[in-house]
C-alpha cells in the first residue's frame, strides 16, 4: 500500500466552502464556516446530539439540518459535559439532547454491515480559514492512506507552518469522518491524537485490516510498514524494515 498525499484543496477558505472525502465506502461532503467572517455563526442552528457506543468507544455525535457538526470520542468523565462542549463551539445554537436522531447516523458511520449506497453524509465544521484549509486537505487522504504534518503544510501552501497544521488537526471537531487519525510523523511514528493514542492505534488497525495492509504479498511502503509495526509489532519477516 503506497503512502498517499492529499490533493490541493481550494485555496480560498470561507463560509460555504465544501469538499468531498471518503471513509472506507462511506462518502462525506464538508461545508465549512469561517469564524473570521463578520456575522455570528450558529445563531439560528438547532443541534441535536446523542452519546453512542461505537467500535472505538463512546462518541458524542451532533447534527444540524446542514449536516453533522461534531463527532467527539468521550471518556466516562467527559460525558456529563457533552452539552457544554457543543455550546463552546456553537454558543448561539439551540442544543437538544435527542439520541434517537443521532443513532441512525452512528449506525451509518460505524456499522460496516449497513449498505453504503445512500447519499454522502453532510458535515458542517466551523473554524479559522487556516483550520478549514487543513480539514479540507485531510478529506483528500484516502481510506488506508497516510500523510504527514509536513506534507499537509506543503499542500496548503504553508511549508513552514507544520506546528500550526498540528494545532489545526488537534482542533478537528468531527473526528473519524475528517480523518485526522491518518496523520503520522515523517519518521513513521504515529504521533499524537486528540482522543488518545490507543484509540488512534485502534482506528488505524481497523483500517489496515480492511485493506489487508499486513498481507505479506503486498508491496508495502516504508510508511505502511511503520504503521503496521507500531500497531501489531515488528513483522515476523526480517526482510523488510521501515525507514525513519
Amino acid at each position: 500500500m503506497p503512502q498517499h498525499s492529499p490533493s490541493q484543496p481550494d485555496p480560498t477558505p470561507g463560509r460555504g466552502l465544501s469538499s468531498h472525502g471518503q471513509i472506507h465506502n462511506l462518502s462525506v461532503n464538508l461545508e465549512a464556516i469561517s469564524t473570521e467572517g463578520p456575522k455570528a455563526v450558529g445563531e439560528s442552528l438547532q443541534i441535536h446530539y446523542g452519546i453512542h457506543n461505537t467500535t472505538f468507544g463512546n462518541a458524542l455525535i451532533a447534527t444540524t439540518s446542514r449536516g453533522i457538526c461534531n463527532l467527539h470520542f468521550l471518556d466516562a468523565a467527559n460525558q456529563p459535559t457533552a452539552k457544554q462542549t457543543l455550546l463552546r463551539q456553537w454558543p448561539n445554537a439551540e442544543i437538544v439532547h435527542e439520541a434517537k436522531t443521532t443513532q441512525p447516523l452512528c449506525d451509518i458511520i460505524f456499522n460496516s454491515a449497513i449498505p453504503r449506497d445512500q447519499e454522502p453524509l453532510k458535515l458542517l465544521a466551523k473554524g479559522t480559514n487556516f483550520q478549514i484549509q487543513v480539514w479540507h486537505a485531510l478529506l483528500k487522504v484516502p481510506f488506508g492512506g497516510t500523510t504527514t504534518y509536513q506534507s499537509l503544510a506543503e499542500i496548503i501552501g504553508r511549508p513552514t507552518a507544520t506546528r500550526a497544521v498540528g494545532n489545526a488537526i488537534g482542533n478537528n471537531p468531527i473526528s473519524y469522518l475528517i480523518p485526522c487519525h491518518r496523520v503520522i510523523r515523517a519518521s513513521g511514528e504515529l504521533g499524537g491524537y486528540r482522543w488518545g493514542l490507543e484509540r488512534k492505534v485502534a482506528i488505524l488497525n481497523w483500517e489496515a485490516s480492511r485493506i489487508s495492509c499486513t498481507h505479506r504479498s503486498l508491496d508495502l511502503s516504508p510508511v505502511c510498514l511503520a504503521i503496521r509495526d507500531n500497531i501489531l509489532g515488528p513483522s515476523s519477516s526480517p526482510s523488510r524494515k521501515a525507514k525513519t
